[in-house]
């Protein structure tokens, strides 16, 4: 398999307790997938910070939002015979499934995009409401002049679904709610507009029929989405065999948008891909990698949360050089630099 990433020696460049908790009733499991974007000459990362209840021995506790937007508790006794507990991610009680964590977004910045801060003066964005219950995970963020939207996974007992929020500030935030309905999620808009259109990336799922493919939506305004087309699907015997989804906002190159893509397996091992998509009308796939661009090696990228994985919806693109910002194991912030051009020299023709 081939590896194209040049990886930050540095390597993870966030770890769990470089942030603090957001209440003390609450301990940071992982740092996961962030959204990444350029303001105010810096780089700044939009981490989800995902978070668990301190653990007491002999039970679980299951952390939720409530409808004041604090969190509240599920304790559940380890021997519950209701309780299956297999999974570092999903516990599942009485036929419902709960994360064991729960999940926010917190605002890092960067003058060197290296060695990242919490700055004053911004706001962690919480999950609020019934179709965040569970919490918000793994932000887009895609800038269209002077706007910047905020595609994130909104997670609750009925589902995973897209929420959007758009700011210019970074300071105050408007919400338009789910744009998108379970089971959906890996939502990245395209950061301009084609024949006047938005275009969005996104990812409906079934467990009966069909697959975890990547679908193409466009929309009059940004908020109210249609005409869905499946571009991108699962291919049996490759190391995107389960699922496929889509990274951060695709790259416009002379050849076409570029996008740095998620596959995993039967055995729940995340690598990255590219496929590349027609200027004129993204619904054509032009090309895809045959083999991954980018293979968990390094220690951090197999053991953790979750191991052999590394997972990005985020990226800043100078010329040909591409920094990428990447969840490894679902516990650790990294970063990784690639070449536009060698990854184009890698897809083979659909």
């Amino acid at each position: 398999m081939t590896d194209l990433a040049q990886r930050f020696p540095e390597n993870p460049i966030l770890l769990p307790k470089d942030l603090k908790s957001s209440s003390a009733a609450l301990q940071v499991i992982s740092l996961l997938n962030p959204g990444t974007f350029s303001y105010q000459g810096k780089t700044w990362l939009l981490i989800r910070v995902a978070e668990s209840v301190k653990q007491r021995e002999g039970f679980v506790y299951v952390p939720v939002h409530n409808s004041e937007g604090t969190t509240d508790y599920i304790e559940i006794p380890l021997n519950d015979p209701d309780l299956i507990s297999n999974d570092a991610r999903v516990f599942r009680y009485k036929g419902l499934d709960y994360l064991t964590t729960v999940s926010h977004l917190r605002l890092v910045c960067s003058n060197d995009g290296l060695h990242f801060e919490e700055p004053e003066g911004y706001p962690t964005i919480f999950g609020s409401g019934p179709a965040e219950r569970f919490g918000i995970e793994d932000c887009r963020v895609s800038q269209i002049g002077d706007t910047y939207y905020l595609t994130f996974t909104a997670v609750s007992e009925n589902g995973v679904a897209v929420g959007l929020k758009t700011t210019k500030d970074w300071k105050t935030f408007e919400s338009h709610g789910l744009i998108l309905p379970p089971h959906n999620k890996d939502c990245a808009i395209f950061e301009e507009k084609i024949n006047g259109k938005f275009y969005a990336l996104h990812r409906p799922s079934s467990v009966d029929l069909g697959g975890n493919f990547i679908w193409l939506a466009e929309s009059p305004d940004g908020l109210h989405w249609g005409n869905h087309k499946c571009i991108v699907k699962t291919r049996p015997g490759h190391w995107d065999s389960a699922r496929v989804g889509g990274g951060a906002s695709p790259i416009k190159t002379d050849q076409g948008w570029l996008e740095i893509y998620h596959g995993a397996n039967e055995k729940h091992q995340y690598c990255l891909g590219a496929f590349l998509m027609d200027l004129e009308d993204p619904s054509i796939v032009r090309a895809r990698t045959i083999d991954p661009i980018m293979v968990p090696l390094e220690t951090y990228e197999l053991s953790g949360f979750f191991g052999f994985v590394v997972f990005t919806n985020g990226h800043v693109r100078e010329g040909d050089k591409l920094t990428v910002y990447y969840g490894a194991a679902d516990e650790f912030v990294c970063g990784a630099h690639f070449s536009v051009s060698e990854i184009l020299a890698v897809l083979t023709p659909v």
